[in-house]
């Protein structure tokens, strides 16, 4: 499985953690930057992480910034993204169990590594449970195909 992951200068430290542990695991990893801890704009590695899962590259994303929040935000903005700005496990779960969310998002100023750790752990490992989520699913891609 091929992970694209992408942070700002907030959440650069993270990143590099979380791309180790991902690494150790046996995924592939995608790591499409900011690879200094300079100031930078996080919009510009969303799209890179957007790109690659939209585009079926990569089968998930995982982004980081200070809150989580702009990444989240412009994250979204890439058709066929879905993304979560998860602060737990159980909204990770959630997130992939309910609305087949493809990129998780990470508040670097807000999440212990730990933490971090455990919800990508669980947003991989859950499947999307479909049935009347799909529907749900399906609605969201209209309104995004609509606009």
């Amino acid at each position: 499985m091929k992970i694209s992951i992408g942070a700002d200068h907030r959440g650069h430290n993270l990143k590099n953690e979380l791309i180790k542990h991902l690494t150790s695991k046996g995924f592939e990893v995608e790591d499409v930057g900011s690879f200094t801890p300079d100031s930078v704009d996080y919009p510009d590695y969303t799209k890179l992480v957007g790109t690659s899962v939209a585009s079926g590259k990569s089968q998930y994303g995982v982004l980081m910034c200070g809150s989580g929040i702009g990444v989240s935000i412009a994250a979204n903005k890439s058709k066929g993204i879905r993304a979560v700005n998860a602060c737990n496990p159980e909204i990770a779960r959630m997130s992939r169990l309910h609305n087949n969310a493809n990129v998780i998002c990470f508040g670097a100023d807000f999440i212990k590594f730990d933490e971090a750790v455990i919800s990508l752990e669980t947003f991989i490992n859950t499947e999307f449970e479909g049935g009347r989520h799909q529907r749900r699913v399906e609605k969201i891609s209209d309104i995004e195909n609509n606009q």
